[in-house]
């Protein structure tokens, strides 16, 4: 359905994200995968929501020079945002226990920034989830590590994976957004960028 909408458009997704191709794939898009390397470093006055649309920004800047009339690149970024501090990819094993010791026994807020570029115009959009903890104990923080090795997750977790099973308790938003994309926003966002496109 979103294909055809888009027929006159050429989709590039700018992630090595498995999960958020998978949700492009679900999403019935025909898209293109195209990646540069960044820096994913942000000014420290930087607080929240402003932290994930800069960096969304951030990444859209290497292709702007490249893109052409009718493409729409597509770039996001993902944070765990808990006591004030934004909780990105832990460095190693020893950081994602420390990440998923602090997330324990508590509530934290997922939060997604997408950000849309043409030749035109510049959009960006977020979502904020919350997420419930259960108490977790350190065998357990200490088998997820080792078996899921989410070392390439905000927040040193997926919740799609075993420790989403046994330790989310609540959960007020968007799961998907939890992933890495707030897909709703996303296929609305497309439809609108079409739809405004159609009347110039």
């Amino acid at each position: 359905m979103l294909n055809e909408t888009l027929k006159n458009h050429h989709i590039i997704l700018a992630s090595g994200s498995p999960r958020r191709q998978q949700f492009f794939k679900e999403l019935g898009l025909d898209f293109e995968i195209r990646l540069k390397p960044i820096k994913e470093e942000f000014p420290s006055r930087l607080k929240h929501i402003e932290i994930t649309d800069y960096l969304a920004h951030l990444k859209a800047i290497p292709f702007k020079d490249e893109l052409k009339a009718n493409d729409i690149l597509i770039t996001s970024d993902t944070i765990v945002w808990h006591n004030d501090k934004a909780l990105g990819k832990p460095e190693d094993e020893l950081d994602a226990f420390a990440m998923l010791k602090l997330l324990s026994d508590s509530t934290h807020e997922v939060i997604t920034s997408v950000c849309f570029t043409t030749t035109t115009f510049e959009k960006t959009i977020n979502d904020i989830t919350k997420v419930t903890f259960k108490n977790l104990t350190d065998e357990e923080i200490n088998y997820y590590i080792h078996t899921c090795k989410p070392l390439d997750k905000a927040g040193a977790y997926g919740i799609q994976e075993w420790i989403g099973q046994i330790a989310v308790t609540n959960i007020q938003g968007s799961y998907f957004n939890v992933m890495g994309m707030p897909t709703h926003l996303v296929y609305k966002s497309l439809i609108d960028i079409v739809n405004e496109s159609q009347k110039h």
